[in-house]
């Protein structure tokens, strides 16, 4: 069965424990709440002034919470079909909700790192949980509600202590006005538990030689990859990045002949023929290191000789009899031929999405 009626994408979702009510939020602003056992749409609740990022219900389905890019935390009625309270918390927008088992709290966390514990029945009475070091994407409560896990935009996962004894609010909490940057002070400066994440990369420069491209991580370190064989060439450390780039670049034109993508938080590589068309980067076969100063310099597509290498070992299962022990990735790094190409071998771990 499906839940048709949404116009925009959506962007949260949440079903009470019984599988009676689920509700949906989008770009368009507004909740729908639907009965998943007939497909019905119930009702369509509106409010927000933004994108709705996270959404909570009660066990019976009858009251929802709802947060948004807008700032703003609703808790709604969905018997009488209207908004009830709002909570302004936050100084920005609002990514990520949990409510406690009895629906007594609310924890909500977003863009300007803080999560904030609030009594729904009194809402002027919050409590500053801690301050993340990045926006807050989403959390997790541990069974016994003693601590929440907590994922930012950083690779690292945080464990932040919640005292149940503190929940009807006590010497940390205050009104909501108070909870904004210069307010009250979080109620934890370091996490219980740490799981620890790879830096992120941040930023990259493609060298003029169209083949190196220079990344600096969330920790200031500074790396070269070669595109073509799809690797770490050099681990800079933390130095100057600009001067880096001016250092390695050449006196060279060469056309663009990849995009570079770094939502991952990797280095990713994206062939097209588009703007930037793959097989526009003809380059001297000399100065691409595939022959020796006394071989015939002949020309080579940069664009064909990283599709060479990252498809070697897809015809290894057609041609089980055929394999060739030589041509496959023997980690050297020196190029190989078969049927009279020659290009460089990749990571055989290299992941390749068409």
């Amino acid at each position: 069965s499906s839940l048709a009626g949404n116009k925009d994408s959506i962007y949260s979702l949440a079903m009470n424990p019984p599988g009676t009510v689920i509700v949906s939020g989008s770009t368009e602003k507004v909740l729908r709440v639907w009965d998943p056992r007939t497909c019905n749409k119930l009702m369509k609740l509106r409010g927000h002034a933004d994108n709705i990022k996270a959404l909570v219900l009660n066990r019976d389905g009858s009251q929802c919470i709802s947060a948004s890019s807008d700032g703003n935390i609703k808790l709604w009625s969905i018997g009488q079909q209207m908004c009830v309270q709002t909570f302004r918390v936050h100084t920005e927008g609002v990514w990520a909700l949990l409510a406690t088992e009895g629906f007594t709290h609310v924890i909500s966390g977003g863009r300007d790192k803080r999560i904030i514990m609030t009594e729904l029945r009194n809402p002027d009475r919050s409590t500053v949980i801690c301050e993340e070091r990045a926006p807050v994407l989403k959390m997790v409560m541990t069974p016994d509600q003693s601590s929440i896990w907590v994922a930012t935009s950083e690779s690292t996962i945080n464990n932040w202590a919640i005292n149940q004894k503190e929940w009807p609010c006590g010497d940390y909490c205050g009104d909501s006005a108070s909870v904004g940057p210069g307010g009250l002070v979080p109620k934890n400066t370091e996490p219980a538990q740490r799981i620890l994440g790879g830096p992120a990369i941040r930023h990259h420069v493609i060298l003029n030689d169209r083949r190196y491209v220079l990344t600096k991580d969330t920790e200031e370190n500074v790396a070269l990859y070669d595109v073509l064989k799809a690797c770490k060439v050099e681990d800079l450390g933390r130095v100057d990045f600009d001067q880096e780039v001016k250092k390695r670049n050449k006196m060279v034109y060469i056309p663009s002949w990849f995009n570079v993508d770094l939502k991952t938080g990797m280095l990713t590589i994206h062939l097209a023929q588009d703007e930037n068309d793959c097989f526009s980067a003809w380059v001297s076969s000399r100065d691409a290191g595939l022959t020796d100063n006394d071989s015939v310099d002949q020309k080579v597509n940069y664009g064909n000789l990283l599709l060479q290498a990252l498809l070697e070992h897809w015809w290894k299962p057609l041609h089980a009899d055929e394999e060739n022990t030589g041509n496959g990735n023997d980690g050297s790094g020196q190029a190989h031929s078969r049927d009279g190409y020659s290009y460089f071998p990749v990571p055989g771990h290299t992941p390749v999405i068409f």
